[in-house]
């Protein structure tokens, strides 16, 4: 175990410095976390599997519960990616949603709204050292990362199947949200208005608003609206500070509410009054039963 604990604080090292060297680090590092992280989680197990193979029968040990978890998800990570994309951007209400921000962005850059915009937050600062930091951080993919790495690994080892499968949408969700953002930050590439490059659009922003549409799907507004409230004040932040336009911060945004929420109504069990309703088969002296069952976790 503390093998994987060691090559986790490498990777998680690793990423944070190629967050702080550049934009690029900063919007690619949430797939560098996820992968990096699950690939060490699988390196590990792997070399556990094979120790336990040469150990006698009775020493051996079985490994963590998550790194075997693990293994298998991250083998279909790629495949549920591009189906999760395809299911996501191939439908016109979300296309339509992105062609409306995406022309509001263009709307908002030609016309010298962003300038304006920036100006006035510039001379007129909400956010000062801590609350700065703090929201920088909370909006970061990878505190998101982390977080749902967390998440996922405690729901594994618990074997809480319901609550990994929400914590796996979610890497899959910021995974999509990050890949596009990505590519449209290559694609643009303009400048912030403090100078920095690949402003368009805010992967803060995307990322933030992933979580939260993510999070609203499973648990509805009473977490839904708290998590939405955090993206805003994170998506102000970004233009508050300087690091992003406007128009970056509303195409972000608009990208993360999309996203977020495909692919967690995608992976959303059917539920009826906090029930899981599951198909039922059974086999009878009268022939088979074919129904319904109502399932829930206390």
């Amino acid at each position: 175990m503390g093998v994987v604990v060691s090559v986790a604080c490498d990777v998680i090292e690793l990423v944070g410095t190629v967050c702080y060297m550049s934009e690029l680090g900063r919007a690619a590092c949430l797939l560098g976390v996820i992968c990096g992280g699950l690939i060490s989680a699988v390196a590990c197990a792997a070399q556990i599997d094979d120790t336990s193979q040469q150990a006698p029968l009775d020493s051996r040990e079985t490994g963590p519960l998550f790194l075997e978890s693990a293994k298998a998800d991250l083998l279909d990570l790629p495949d549920r990616i591009v189906e999760d994309s395809q299911d996501t951007f191939f439908r016109v209400d979300n296309i339509s949603a992105l062609l409306l921000a995406g022309g509001a962005s263009i709307v908002l850059h030609q016309s010298n709204a962003d300038e304006n915009a920036a100006a006035y937050l510039e001379k007129h600062t909400v956010f000062h050292s801590f609350a700065d930091e703090s929201l920088k951080a909370i909006g970061s993919p990878v505190t998101h990362c982390a977080a749902t790495g967390l998440w996922y690994a405690l729901s594994a080892e618990k074997q809480d199947e319901l609550n990994k499968e929400r914590a796996w949408t979610m890497v899959t969700a910021l995974s999509v949200t990050g890949l596009v953002t990505t590519g449209l930050k290559a694609i643009r590439d303009n400048d912030t208005p403090n100078g920095k490059a690949w402003a368009w659009p805010s992967g803060h922003t995307s990322s933030s608003f992933t979580v939260a549409s993510v999070l609203h799907e499973f648990y509805g507004l009473k977490v839904g609206i708290p998590a939405y409230v955090v993206a805003s004040l994170v998506g102000y932040r970004m233009m508050d500070a300087g690091d992003h336009w406007a128009s970056d911060v509303v195409f972000g945004a608009t990208l993360g509410w999309v996203v977020g929420h495909t692919i967690a109504a995608k992976h959303k069990k059917l539920e009826v009054a906090g029930f899981e309703i599951l198909p039922y088969y059974a086999a009878t002296r009268d022939g088979p039963a074919i129904g319904v069952s109502l399932v829930k976790q206390f």
